[in-house]
Order: structure tokens, then C-alpha cells, then sequence
């Protein structure tokens, strides 16, 4: 059993999904607008995920502690975007992401859970700012605790098939979890 699960998530993953439009604030309102964000782009999909499943391999709290770091540093880079301030390469920092998360997880790499926090809100924060770049009419505070939200489910996500894969000795599904990243990542930027 643990093993179908595996893979129909390792399949999920590698799926590739429909493009959607952003929900319209006016329509649906600035929360599921901030919902809707996060879970229309493969790009930021396949980080949140990523991140939640290398979280799911440092065990005990810092498996909540790395996905969380990613979500306040996100928010700090969509504050730093309704502050009119300019990052560079935000997009190309995106699509690197999920390459740099999706490498880290291939290979297996081990760090302090500290410096795997920073890693990932470092990163956090120009998704974060992407996220504030495509306000558009919604309203700020009402997106952001939508994409927040979303974001936090997609780490969920991760954290359990990381988990399910740790509980069951299963590295091997954990790193292919990770070049399904890297894969997506590199397609994305040739896209």
C-alpha cells in the first residue's frame, strides 16, 4: 500500500496540469483570488510540495519550521512588493527554485534545519513578491492570507508524502520526488 501511495503521488507530480487564469477579485473575491494564486502555477505547485517533503526528512519540528519559514518569508516578499520594491530576476529566481529545492531533495542533501530554513525563505521571498506583483484589484490582506493558506496545504502535502516515505525507508521515492522537480524546473525554463 505505502508504495502505491508513492507513486500516484510521484505521478501526480509529473502530471501536467491545466492552465487557469487567475480567479477575478471582483468575481470571487480577494481571498480565493490569494487561494487560487499559488495553485495555478506548476512552478510555484512543485516548490511548495518540495519544500514540505525535504522538511518531512529533518523529523520533529523542523518539519513545520522549514514550511513555515517559507510561508513568513513569502509574506516579507509580497510586503516588500506593496512597499513598491524592486527585486531582481524574480521570475527567473522562481523557476530556480524549483530546480535548487528539487536538487537539494534529489541528492539527499543534509544541512542544519536552520540553514535549511534560509535556504528556502530566501527563495520564499521572491514567490512572495510574485505573489504581490499580481495583486491586481484584490485586496491585500485578504490575498495574502489566501495564498498563504494554499501555500501552507501544499507544504502539507509534502510533509506527508515525505513522511510516508520516510516512515516506510522508501529514499528512493523521496529523490525521484526531487528530479520531478528538477525536471519540471528545467522544462519551465525552456518554456
Amino acid at each position: 500500500m505505502p508504495k502505491r501511495t508513492l507513486l500516484a503521488a510521484a505521478a501526480l507530480l509529473a502530471t501536467p496540469l491545466p492552465a487557469f487564469a487567475h480567479l477575478n477579485p471582483a468575481e470571487h473575491g480577494s481571498l480565493l483570488a490569494g487561494v487560487s494564486h499559488p495553485l495555478t502555477g506548476l512552478d510555484h505547485i512543485a516548490v511548495m510540495v518540495l519544500v514540505g517533503v525535504w522538511a518531512a526528512t529533518f523529523g520533529r519540528t523542523a518539519r513545520f519550521a522549514i514550511p513555515a519559514a517559507f510561508v513568513v518569508m513569502m509574506l516579507v516578499g509580497f510586503g516588500l512588493a506593496m512597499a513598491g520594491v524592486a527585486l531582481p530576476f524574480v521570475e527567473p529566481t522562481v523557476l530556480a527554485s524549483v530546480v535548487a529545492i528539487g536538487l537539494l531533495v534529489a541528492l539527499a542533501v543534509r544541512v542544519p534545519a536552520m540553514g535549511a530554513a534560509a535556504i528556502v525563505g530566501i527563495f520564499a521571498i521572491f514567490h512572495g513578491h510574485a505573489h504581490g506583483s499580481e495583486l491586481g484589484t484584490a485586496g491585500a490582506l485578504s490575498y495574502a492570507c489566501g495564498f498563504a493558506a494554499a501555500t501552507a496545504v501544499l507544504h502539507g502535502a509534502g510533509v506527508w508524502i515525505g513522511s510516508v516515505a520516510v516512515r516506510h525507508a522508501q529514499p528512493v521515492a523521496i529523490r525521484a520526488a526531487g528530479l520531478v522537480g528538477v525536471a519540471t524546473g528545467l522544462a519551465l525554463f525552456v518554456s
